[in-house]
């Protein structure tokens, strides 16, 4: 967990800031931490980061072309040195909120990084962070989509079943139990699909949510809500077939599915594995022109087998979790990729 101390500095950023733009990553947890914080300050703009693994400098373009006074970048594990010196050479602060596990870096002088990593070690999402800054109780049910998205079920999960007892669930067993088991979780894959629509699509939904005020807001059927639930049954539709092909790529202790396409679900797919599956390794590959994008679950350690995995393979890169990760590697190398991975877990065939 982050410090008082290091909530406290956090929110001043936030209020010193009078035209900040937010980047953050392309799923729920970043998209609820930008709209949490967002929604607290009532100002600012977000651009969501589709590169992986990195915030890169071809982002920077943003800032030159809306000129803030601020920059926020949440649940990123990397950003570029080319990123931070720009924002530094524009005497432009910069405040960084993480929760990967990642190793220690000297950072520019205008740069303060927040990651409850290097306090104690955990790794609360960081919209469970935004939240504990803005404390907006408004906001609770906002908070459950952004922790319950990356696996975690927060200390105020019984505060939101007694305000909205007909989303969640009474008794729990994870936070994937109520991602793909209840009415909070479907709110949930709306909004994360929301984000795979077009650039145009991402900012219209932005801006209605920094006024929605309650689930059902999202879940009704009206003008603003029409390009959402729209999005959502189009991609469902394929997100479902993927998951019955996926369903059938069990192995020994390993599930490995590769897939390709225009659309990039990987991550989603290995967290669904993971609940139907439990005792399982997952392996998911999006197959995108000359690039695989993995993404691995399991019970085991697998930030320590995903970069075991990758260290012979040039180019590769890849980080994350202790039970979640993602990896790039060139699709050549995807053959030694994969009989890495089943060499580390013994895998026979």
């Amino acid at each position: 967990m982050l410090t008082k101390t290091q909530l406290n500095e956090i929110r001043e950023h936030l209020e010193q800031a009078q035209n900040p733009l937010f980047f953050f990553d392309n799923d729920n947890d970043g998209l609820i931490s930008f709209l949490l914080l967002r929604r607290f300050i009532r100002r600012g703009k977000g651009i969501s980061i589709r590169s992986f693994p990195d915030l890169n400098v071809s982002y920077y373009k943003r800032v030159n072309e809306l000129n803030p006074d601020y920059i926020f970048i949440l649940d990123k594990p990397l950003v570029s040195q080319e990123f931070l010196e720009k924002a530094k050479e524009d005497n432009l602060p910069v405040v960084w909120i993480d929760h990967h596990a990642v190793e220690k870096i000297d950072l520019p002088e205008n740069v303060s990084y927040y990651n409850p990593y290097f306090n104690d070690k955990t790794n609360e999402p960081v919209s469970y962070l935004a939240y504990q800054i803005a404390k907006n109780k408004e906001d609770l049910w906002l908070a459950i989509i952004g922790c319950i998205s990356d696996c975690f079920l927060p200390d105020f999960y019984k505060e939101f079943n007694e305000s909205y007892p007909e989303l969640g669930k009474k008794k729990v067993d994870s936070a994937f139990d109520l991602l793909y088991d209840s009415e909070i979780g479907k709110v949930a894959r709306i909004l994360d699909f929301s984000l795979k629509d077009s650039t145009t699509n991402v900012l219209n939904m932005l801006k209605f949510m920094y006024d929605v005020k309650n689930p059902s807001d999202v879940t009704d059927e009206n003008s603003k809500t029409l390009v959402i639930l729209k999005k959502f049954e189009e991609i469902n539709k394929k997100y479902q077939k993927l998951i019955e092909k996926a369903r059938k790529c069990v192995k020994n202790n390993l599930v490995y599915f590769k897939y390709g396409g225009g659309l990039s679900l990987s991550s989603n797919i290995a967290n669904q594995l993971i609940y139907e599956f439990a005792d399982k390794i997952i392996v998911v590959v999006y197959i995108n022109n000359d690039c695989a994008n993995i993404s691995i679950r399991g019970k085991i350690d697998v930030l320590d087998l995903t970069l075991k995995a990758i260290e012979n393979i040039e180019g590769g890169m890849g980080g994350g979790h202790k039970h979640a990760t993602g990896a790039k590697i060139n699709i050549a190398d995807l053959p030694k990729f994969k009989k890495n991975i089943e060499k580390l877990l013994n895998f026979s065939n």
